[in-house]
């Protein structure tokens, strides 16, 4: 099963001025989303390798390649630094997938390829902040000119194929590598052309790395993906309050690593699960100014909800 409808009442979009501050600071006004160039280092090497080991050790049958971790340094914003581990390896993102559909629809929306409407706002809204998948279909036929439906004869089913993958080519021009968005997220499905084409066309599922959600994530934080004003807008929706008392659901995408931070700490993030997977994609802030993106996939051990928990705490404790 793909992740379920969040049971976090809906919310009205918080102000985005403090966030558009953020990103008005680095003075850019960027046509897409640009590369962070984060550097890599042997001491945050270090702390993935502690943080991965700690996580081991608390859940023995955790396998080193069942889960990749990748660590962003943001706190000097004109040189952040990166380490991973197994950083580059492909893995079904499950929901994490909904954060690149989002990028695209507003590259769409700066380039006047979709228009801005309040069934547009309140999809992406829905896909994000509940990750509701039903919203993201929607959002994805938007994006491709694709539907779902009947199967298709071959001829017509190749040409749906290639407007499919139109968000995979926007990226790939962006120069992400390992990654393709070119799925639905299901619950029960896919039946009809999406059967089809998933029989036909290789890879047959979307697929991540943790290097490129971070890539992602990164460019999104420091305002550098599309405009500064539309990654605002898209941190509005990434925000989340691990401490929120109405939130109960260990399920909830505040939960996923919002439940090992330190009281009074600051998280924009996307998770995804199935039954085999638990990933999340967040960026945090400490009370005491540190800040970091941290990307966990986990496969094979998707009811261990403690194992991200392990590589945040490790990851808080080493990163001081």
């Amino acid at each position: 099963m793909n992740q379920p409808r969040r049971s976090l009442a809906a919310r009205t979009l918080p102000s985005l001025l403090p966030l558009v501050c953020l990103s008005l600071f680095l003075s850019m006004n960027s046509a897409s989303c640009q590369s962070t160039n984060a550097a890599p280092t042997n001491a945050l090497t270090a702390v993935v390798t502690a943080a991965v080991r700690a996580a081991r050790e608390q859940f023995p049958k955790l396998q080193p390649d069942q889960i990749a971790v990748t660590l962003t340094d943001l706190r000097d914003p004109a040189r952040t630094l990166r380490a991973s581990h197994r950083g580059d390896a492909a893995i079904y993102p499950a929901s994490v997938i909904k954060l690149f559909y989002l990028v695209a629809a507003h590259r769409w929306l700066e380039d006047g390829r979709l228009a801005d409407t309040p069934e547009l706002r309140r999809a992406l809204s829905d896909m994000i902040v509940h990750s509701s998948n039903d919203a993201t279909h929607y959002v994805l036929d938007l994006l491709t000119g694709t539907t779902s439906g009947p199967e298709l004869p071959e001829d017509e089913l190749k040409a749906w194929q290639e407007k499919r993958n139109a968000v995979n080519r926007y990226f790939a021009a962006l120069g992400y590598a390992g990654i393709n968005a070119n799925k639905k997220p299901w619950g029960d499905g896919p039946y009809g052309r999406e059967t089809q084409a998933s029989k036909a066309f290789q890879p047959n599922r979307n697929l991540l790395t943790t290097d490129a959600t971070a890539r992602l994530l990164a460019e999104i934080i420091t305002g550098q993906c599309v405009t500064p004003q539309r990654s605002a807008a898209m941190l509005a929706l990434l925000k989340r309050d691990p401490s929120d008392p109405k939130i109960r659901d260990p399920n909830d995408q505040a939960k996923f690593t919002g439940a090992a931070l330190p009281p009074g700490a600051k998280l924009w993030s996307k998770a995804g699960w199935t039954s085999r997977t638990r990933h999340d994609a967040a960026c945090v802030e400490l009370p005491d100014g540190r800040k970091f993106i941290l990307v966990v996939f986990t496969e094979g051990h998707a009811n261990e909800r403690g194992i991200l928990h392990a590589v945040t705490r490790r990851v808080v404790e080493e990163m001081k």
